[in-house]
């Protein structure tokens, strides 16, 4: 595995992959430590979590940096990420005792109930657009709920993957509870067959979640996939476009628009189309590329160099299918990864930018008649993540979120995650819930107790 810097090309580090008996003592690990583990108490559990916590956030500037040089993200997005590592850990030590609580229910017996228990050992095969976060988001829950959990990073995140399971080494969690696995994508397959393990999670493509998915359901083994998305940003005739503009160019732009909740889709009504992309187009002009450790940096790198070809191709084919290229749409030429801020106008069915996800910094305008159109424009995708409508009513705006198919609509706010609230998709966006009482409650034996 190598980790090269997308801002400037430098190689950083190159790191072995493991062979089968190296990945077999991890499994062996993994099992033994899940004896141990599910049988300590919520509480030790919990202060342990907490502890993750801390040294996430004495070691915040560090671990950002580490973002930063291997993936790219911009250094305030960076410390932002592992703010809310250490949030989703703090979350769940406070919590979990109520969302793993015995719940009684009514039968024939003089007493029955349902008690949360781990399933053992849980796969991860995880993204590198949030290397942090999309790894604590899943282990949060997973741990405290008493599982182990085993880390197939991206392979571009190598140091990432192997701080995180420094984080928790040096949290003082048992050895084996959470595991780094330093594999190829060809060795996932083996792993999820493998007796030792007994669920996988995974955020990431369709490709790869069709793939997984096939191998675990031939194994009967749970599943949770967090896949793409082609978010919709609902713009209505009253919305307020100062609030609106400013939150389409950071839900568009943020992270370089490597993000599967980031607005995709922007269907703006035809009455307030001229005014909203004159307000849009000046703001994406502000944008500034640079060196992603800079403050005065707004736009960083993509992470690699195939995933911009692929972008651009996308731009290309839209762009020769009728679509308007309004700004940017052309990659920067010289080293690093970076793709000009960019916007597509007169996006319509049929087009890349319309139909597929397009993972970087596109926004890609469609034009509708009217509120009932926009939200059959909106629907109009194999995906069904997130979207948002904007809209001075927010009794208005709440009635077209609800016709929205997606796992989480937001009224006047950018699709975004929160450990209080439950997370994920419907349709070719994946299934399965993360976070708040649904998330820990994916890897769990709900088992029912019948007592006379």
């Amino acid at each position: 595995m190598q980790s090269v810097n997308p801002a400037n090309g430098s190689v950083l580090g190159r790191f072995d992959t493991w062979d089968g008996p190296r990945v077999g003592k991890a499994l062996d690990l993994a099992e033994r430590a899940a004896q141990v583990w599910r049988d300590m108490g919520l509480a030790e559990r919990g202060g342990l979590l907490r502890r993750a916590a801390q040294v996430l956030r004495q070691r915040r500037a560090h671990y950002a940096q580490i973002i930063t040089q291997e993936m790219g993200k911009l250094t305030a997005e960076a410390e932002a990420e592992i703010d809310k590592c250490a949030t989703v850990c703090e979350h769940y030590a406070a919590e979990a005792p109520r969302y793993l609580a015995d719940e009684v229910l009514e039968s024939d017996a003089g007493r029955s109930l349902v008690a949360w228990q781990p399933l053992g050992t849980v796969l991860a095969v995880m993204p590198w657009n949030f290397p942090f976060w999309q790894v604590f988001r899943f282990a949060a829950p997973a741990l405290m709920a008493g599982n182990t959990a085993l880390l197939k990073h991206a392979s571009n995140v190598p140091r990432c993957a192997l701080t995180i399971e420094e984080v928790f080494r040096e949290a003082g969690f048992p050895p084996g509870v959470f595991q780094t696995l330093m594999i190829r994508a060809s060795q996932v397959e083996g792993v999820i067959r493998d007796r030792r393990v007994h669920a996988v999670t995974l955020t990431g493509s369709e490709a790869a979640g069709r793939a997984v998915a096939a191998v675990a359901g031939q194994m009967l083994k749970k599943t949770v996939l967090e896949l793409g998305g082609s978010d919709p940003f609902v713009i209505l005739e009253d919305a307020d476009l100062d609030l609106t503009v400013s939150q389409a160019v950071a839900s568009r732009f943020m992270n370089a628009g490597q993000s599967c909740i980031a607005a995709k889709r922007f269907v703006v009504v035809e009455p307030v189309a001229e005014a909203f992309l004159g307000r849009f187009r000046e703001a994406v002009r502000a944008l500034k590329p640079g060196d992603p450790a800079k403050e005065s940096t707004t736009l960083a790198p993509m992470a690699r160099e195939d995933l911009r070809d692929e972008l651009h191709a996308q731009v290309r084919k839209s762009i020769a299918a009728g679509a308007v290229p309004l700004e940017g749409c052309e990659p920067v030429p010289g080293k690093g990864t970076w793709y000009r801020a960019s916007i597509l106008d007169r996006v319509t069915s049929g087009m890349p930018a319309c139909d597929e996800e397009m993972f970087g910094p596109v926004a890609a305008v469609i034009h509708a008649r009217d509120e009932a159109d926009a939200i059959r424009i909106a629907n109009d995708t194999r995906f069904g993540l997130g979207g948002s409508v904007w809209t001075r009513d927010s009794v208005r705006g709440e009635a077209v979120a609800r016709r929205l198919a997606c796992g989480c609509a937001f009224v006047n706010g950018l699709v975004k995650s929160d450990p209080r609230l439950p997370f994920g998709g419907i349709k070719d966006s994946g299934y399965g819930r993360e976070l708040s009482l649904l998330g820990i409650r994916e890897f769990v034996n709900a088992k029912t107790i019948w007592i006379r």
